[in-house]
């Protein structure tokens, strides 16, 4: 009924949990740009559908997968190797497939995202929506800051509410920090490059008006430390424990990089 698409660049630690998670799917495919450690060989143990290409984006690999692999089913979930399938998941996956309308060309999922076996419920604003279960021939995807949105013509998008599982902090901090350090060049660039639109700030889209909303807020002199006060104090992200704690000066400390790649590049 689904096929999976997973995206990897040398993910051999967390591929076998993402994997066996997946036990459900008889159709999955690795897109890999260059892994040089054990991925492949993983992959090739578990029969998944093995392509390349090289990664310039979220957007385009999630793109290029819809164009060039070859998927058995009308409904592609894109999950990364560090995101896991849940039982409840699967079986809400099939329900809400089975009962989608007509006009629907994919669904907004949501993570449960973990840190040290801690949900983190309230700090990591949960549920944050991301366009990921697609039908074939209708959606497609957008390369945004660090990650992707739908492409602006998507239409009649519906929501799964029962979230997957997202170990964000699998790698450990050293492996988080520097590949935030790349993520907060692309979300400056972002920002820099975008027009602030009131249009965008009130759109009817979750996707565009966040994005818009974002790239306004992120202009403040002060944003890393009002993002630190909203998320920890008036989301409570307190609730969280000390993984909540932790996790918003992670987010500051994120905040105030994207602030500081901006400000180089108003001086270049």
């Amino acid at each position: 009924m689904i096929s999976v698409v997973i995206l990897t660049l040398n993910e051999q630690q967390d591929l076998p949990g993402c994997l066996d998670s997946l036990q459900w799917a008889d159709d999955i495919h690795i897109v890999d740009s260059g892994s040089i450690d054990l991925t492949l060989d993983i992959a090739k143990r578990r029969h998944a559908k093995i392509y390349y290409n090289k990664f310039t984006g979220f957007g385009d690999q999630r793109n290029w997968s819809l164009e060039n692999c070859t998927l058995k089913y009308d409904w592609i979930l894109f999950l990364d190797a560090d995101e896991r399938s849940t039982p409840a998941f699967e079986e809400s996956l099939a329900s809400n497939i089975h009962f989608a309308s007509s006009e629907a060309t994919g669904f907004y999922l949501c993570s449960k995202t973990i840190l040290n076996n801690t949900w983190l419920r309230y700090s990591d604003n949960f549920p944050k929506w991301q366009f990921r279960l697609v039908k074939k021939y209708r959606g497609s995807f957008v390369n945004s800051g660090h990650g992707q949105k739908e492409c602006g013509d998507v239409k009649h998008i519906e929501y799964i509410d029962e979230p997957y599982i997202h170990l964000a902090f699998s790698k450990g901090w050293k492996y988080w920090h520097e590949k935030h350090k790349q993520y907060a060049i692309n979300d400056a660039k972002q920002v820099l490059d975008s027009a602030i639109s009131p249009m965008a700030i009130l759109s009817s889209s979750g996707s565009q008006r966040n994005l818009a909303i974002k790239s306004f807020v992120r202009r403040f002199p002060l944003w890393p430390y009002i993002r630190f006060v909203s998320t920890y104090i008036f989301q409570k992200g307190f609730l969280d424990g000390k993984n909540g704690f932790l996790y918003c000066k992670k987010i500051l400390w994120y905040e105030k990089r994207i602030k500081h790649e901006m400000n180089k590049r108003l001086l270049s």
